[in-house]
């Protein structure tokens, strides 16, 4: 099978090698997903990120040494352009809570059918939110939980801006977005960008999380 040259570049940062083994045998299958390196713990995990800058890293929670959640805020530190889901065995909320608070564009279950984790590898490379459907429930009651923000402040946004985190908080990627508003997809992540400085936010995720927390506020 000819993998295409327009592939979604991934890292695998997991310190099971059965598991990435058989992870990367499953990417094997689809043409428009490469994996281009493995890192069995958090430090070697970063070193690889920061030198291939992958379209998506796929990151374990629980690993010696570094865990999944110090690895992601020490990803989150170096810029970046991909995105990073978490793929773990926990559906404890506050490991999903936490991951995605500290900017995970993603958190998915290892005991998910082999089907539903490339889908949601596309969508995560295409800049999607994605989510075991299990966990939905888990990070609803947390929303129910805690308090809208006040800090933040929609008016802070441009029109644009927050034409896009609407967009956003729908789920949808960046080409949609750019579609329907009739712009370029480079100037939609430009505005996710700013949208997330300006916001204080970490990823798209808890952008979309925190704006419809700030509705349901309202």
């Amino acid at each position: 099978m000819t993998i295409h040259d327009d592939a979604a570049t991934i890292l695998l940062i997991d310190d099971h090698p059965m598991l990435r083994n058989g992870v990367k045998q499953l990417i094997s299958l689809d043409s428009q997903l490469k994996v281009i390196a493995e890192a069995g713990n958090g430090e070697q995990g970063l070193a690889l990120a920061e030198q291939l800058d992958p379209d998506l890293i796929l990151l374990d929670l629980n690993m010696p040494g570094t865990n999944g959640l110090e690895t992601l805020d020490l990803l989150r530190r170096i810029d970046l352009s991909g995105r990073i889901v978490v793929f773990t065995v926990s559906n404890d909320e506050e490991d999903v809570v936490s991951a995605l608070k500290r900017g995970a564009d993603g958190y998915l279950l290892k005991d998910m059918e082999p089907e539903e984790l490339l889908t949601s590898l596309h969508q995560a490379a295409a800049g999607q939110l994605v989510l075991s459907e299990a966990l939905t429930s888990v990070l609803i009651s947390s929303l129910r939980e805690a308090p809208p923000t006040t800090q933040r402040d929609l008016q802070q946004l441009t029109r644009r801006e927050l034409d896009i985190l609407r967009q956003i908080a729908r789920g949808l990627p960046n080409k949609t977005i750019a579609r329907k508003l009739n712009i370029t997809e480079s100037t939609v992540k430009v505005h996710v960008k700013h949208l997330l400085k300006k916001l204080q936010l970490k990823s798209r995720v808890e952008a979309a999380v925190w704006y419809l927390q700030h509705k349901a506020g309202n």
